[in-house]
């Protein structure tokens, strides 16, 4: 079969067909500069979701790291308290020791017969040790005094301050 064709047609749809390739060729080339964008925007979105999960990993540290300083600082804190407690106390400690160290501590010796018997804090108690071993209670002479200048092993019971702390050797 045969078709005539117009040559005004012909060139109409020659006409057309060029048209169509250029468009063609425009969608192609449009397709494709859409086709790069896309794959930019996906590497893009990938880099993104990278980096927020990087940020979120961190974000996660810097709070453990938080909570770790803050108990750290809770601990310090409690432990300030406590020190400056102990200062204070140590203050108080040190005031009443140099009250006490202008009279120089002593304690008071119990002899018989120059032996050493036992030793206590006041004179009252040792005389009290001594008369419960059979001490007459009025036979207390003051070391030192004029006529006691006997020697300790001709003394049945004696009482002798003795200084202790430094320098009571």
């Amino acid at each position: 079969m045969i078709t005539i064709v117009r040559t005004s047609t012909l060139r109409a749809l020659r006409a057309g067909a060029t048209e169509a390739e250029s468009a063609a060729e425009a969608a192609r080339t449009e397709a494709e500069t859409h086709r790069q964008e896309a794959q930019t925007a996906t590497a893009s979105a990938t880099r993104a979701e990278t980096a927020l999960e990087d940020l979120r990993a961190k974000h996660a540290e810097a709070t453990v790291a938080i909570a770790r300083a803050k108990g750290e600082l809770d601990t310090l804190r409690a432990q300030q308290l406590l020190d400056t407690e102990d200062r204070a106390a140590l203050r108080m400690l040190l005031r009443t020791a140099r009250k006490t160290a202008t009279t120089p501590p002593h304690v008071f010796v119990l002899m018989r017969r120059g032996a050493l018997h036992s030793v206590h804090t006041t004179r009252e108690a040792a005389e009290d040790a001594a008369e419960r071993e059979g001490a007459h209670p009025d036979g207390w002479l003051t070391h030192g005094a004029p006529g006691t200048d006997c020697p300790a092993s001709a003394v049945l019971w004696r009482i002798q301050p003795m200084p202790i702390g430094p320098g009571s050797q």
